[in-house]
């Protein structure tokens, strides 16, 4: 019996049933199946050695493929918990998946001791077993025979792991001496792995939960060529460079005190000032769009965020109820702005001819991550959202989240993002407990963003199971200039808050009807925002957003006072402007404002205060030569201008 198979270029082929995804790649071409890592068989990623058995719509994934690169860093995991056994017989393992860029394995070492050390023969040794091009055997296997497979390793991780499993959904992979418990997929055999970097290692508690044992997590990644790891490492090299902790301690952006809490950033003045023009530009930016400002508080009485569906939800992830002297009563640290707008929403009646309602508001929320997730400004426990909520009718949604996405590209095109993807999150299927609505509402939300991505002519993919609990979303996912992806902005659609808060309008028929809500947040938050953008541009804002854009170097005291003319001139125009008055060289203060990143330097001394003109230095490119004041401000004013697309 004969199947038909889809490729993505519509073409249609037959082969007989029980074909794998090999052997079609093989029936294009021999040099296209010696790349295959994996496929995508009817939307579902599956080794490419499992049998088809039915007409079916096949993708071959390959290392160009995101998909095919998380495939290859899973069977990574396991190759190297291979070698780690070699060494350590006694190791135990817990999970290791592959993550955005390679993999890590939550192991127990047991008595043993491991550190950055061990790497490099660790390493040797993977790279052994991967030129054994060991298969990946897949295995299914009854729930007790797979028990007391590891009752008699003595793993309680994996037992563990089994016990919340039925009977039929137990697969073991083996690849040389080793077996593990896994769902897949995997590669094909081992010698797709031609180099391999472990990278660090850290505590983890197993199953995030501080309650639990520390576990030890091994990270590391892999490539299928030399040259790609050598690449790789230089950016890594080059990230360490322009790591914002390092960038924000050196420019005097923010900073972090135990005292205060861990994850609660301290904003300096220079980074209040950068997010102040963030916010401003921002601002400006949606008064032109017809949002209206609001402004809500830090805590809401838990009943709030009860009916929300926040408090079952994120529970777990915030800070403990705040108990007031009335007995009873709770609040809680806001985790999400969204409730507080629906509450304001619902404070005075609407008509259909009020709507769309757009509130915005730059709010601070809370949330208790786990303190060994926190980093720096991307992963905080208090952080302010550039939050916005637009009430609607239906028949609104679909422009509106139109107008937002145009917004989103203004944004990351003024703060050059020019490399970005966007995902469509859908809800996923087989998971209904996941989600808060009816299948009708989102149906009608998903159907909404699909048209509206396609409409805009966005690069987008679409992934099941990343929706948010109460509705659909859109992510825009943008590599920054050494060509990381950041997750920033969001836009979501949401049938079943304004279901919740009872939400209403009267409509064009007198009667009530309930408005959809659209969620939005082109920065994400402030905090994440800043730290990607510090790491974008290595700390060399643009001019229009930099803290401090001119610099004036006296060259001797004799000048100062023509140095502060100059100052209250530019300042009257706008322009930041600071005198360096230290008693020191000029040379040594062009040193300075250079590692300070400032853009511009003018050097003033007895040429410039006789002529009253500036020598102008711009950071990174050297002198430009002399100009008057107000000459330099309308090169400023241009620069900005340019900047911003006036």
């Amino acid at each position: 019996m004969d199947i038909n198979i889809t490729l993505p270029d519509g073409a249609v082929k037959t082969f007989p049933k029980g074909t794998t995804a090999l052997n079609v790649a093989r029936d294009i071409s021999e040099g296209l199946a010696r790349n295959v890592l994996a496929a995508k068989v009817n939307g579902k990623t599956t080794d490419a050695t499992l049998p088809i058995r039915e007409d079916a719509h096949l993708q071959l994934l390959t290392w160009n493929d995101e998909d095919g690169k998380s495939v290859m860093w899973h069977s990574s995991a396991h190759l190297m918990a291979e070698a780690l056994q070699h060494f350590f017989p006694d190791v135990k393992f817990a999970i290791g998946p592959p993550i955005e860029n390679g993999f890590y394995y939550d192991i127990d070492p047991g008595d043993a001791t491991l550190s950055e050390k061990d790497f490099e023969k660790i390493e040797a040794k993977i790279l052994e077993l991967a030129r054994e091009k060991n298969p990946y055997i897949r295995k299914e296997v009854p729930k007790e025979e797979a028990l007391a497979y590891y009752r008699e390793k003595g793993d309680p991780y994996k037992l563990e792991l089994i016990d919340e499993l039925k009977d039929g959904e137990i697969t073991f992979y083996t690849q040389g001496g080793f077996t593990d418990l896994c769902r897949g997929p995997h590669i094909p055999d081992t010698s797709f792995v031609k180099a391999v970097k472990l990278t660090s290692i850290a505590g983890a508690y197993w199953r995030g939960d501080e309650k639990n044992k520390q576990l030890t997590r091994i990270y590391g990644i892999t490539f299928p060529k030399q040259k790609e790891l050598k690449a790789y490492l230089q950016m890594l090299e080059e990230a360490q460079k322009r790591d914002h902790r390092k960038l924000g301690k050196e420019l005097g952006l923010f900073t972090f005190s135990q005292k205060v809490g861990m994850g609660l950033p301290l904003w300096q003045p220079k980074g209040a000032m950068l997010r102040e023009r963030l916010e401003n530009f921002l601002k400006a930016a949606q008064k032109e769009a017809g949002y209206l400002p609001v402004i809500t508080p830090h805590i809401g009485g838990k009943e709030l965020y009860v009916t929300s569906g926040h408090y079952a939800k994120y529970g777990e992830d915030s800070y403990r109820p705040i108990s007031t002297p009335h007995e009873g009563e709770e609040y809680l640290l806001k985790p999400m702005n969204c409730p507080h707008h629906c509450e304001i929403f619902k404070s005075q009646p609407h008509s259909y001819r009020d709507l769309p309602v757009r509130f915005a508001e730059f709010g601070t929320v809370y949330r208790y991550e786990q303190s060994g997730e926190l980093h720096g400004l991307t992963r905080v426990r208090g952080f302010t959202q550039d939050d916005a909520h637009i009430f609607c009718t239906p028949e609104q949604v679909k422009d509106e989240f139109k107008k937002v996405i145009n917004l989103v590209l203004y944004i990351f095109q003024t703060l050059s993002f020019h490399d970005f993807v966007t995902q469509v999150s859908l809800r996923d299927p087989n998971k209904p407990e996941k989600y808060i609505g009816s299948d009708e509402n989102w149906a009608k939300a998903e159907k909404a963003i699909l048209e509206a991505v396609e409409e805009e002519g966005l690069n987008f993919v679409v992934e099941e199971g990343e929706a948010a609990f109460y509705g659909p979303k859109l992510d825009f996912m943008v590599r920054d200039a050494i060509g990381r992806k950041w997750q920033l902005g969001t836009i979501q659609v949401d049938y079943n808050l304004p279901e919740r808060f009872e939400l209403e309008y009267t409509g064009q028929d007198n009667m009530k009807h309930r408005p959809v809500m659209i969620h939005r947040a082109p920065f994400g938050s402030m905090e994440r925002f800043v730290a990607v953008l510090i790491e974008h541009c290595a700390g060399k804002f643009p001019l229009w957003l930099t803290p401090e854009q001119v610099k004036i170097l006296p060259v001797s005291e004799k000048y100062q006072n023509y140095a502060e003319e100059v100052s209250n001139e530019l300042n009257n125009c706008d322009i930041r402007a600071l005198i360096d008055e230290r008693s020191e060289k000029v040379g040594r203060k062009i040193r300075d404002a250079e590692v300070e990143k400032i853009p511009y330097m003018l050097i003033v001394g007895e040429d410039e205060a006789g002529s009253k003109t500036v020598s102008v230095r711009k950071q990174g490119e050297g002198d430009l030569g002399s100009m008057r004041v107000p000459d330099f401000v309308k090169h400023i004013e241009k620069e900005i201008d340019a900047l911003l697309g006036k």
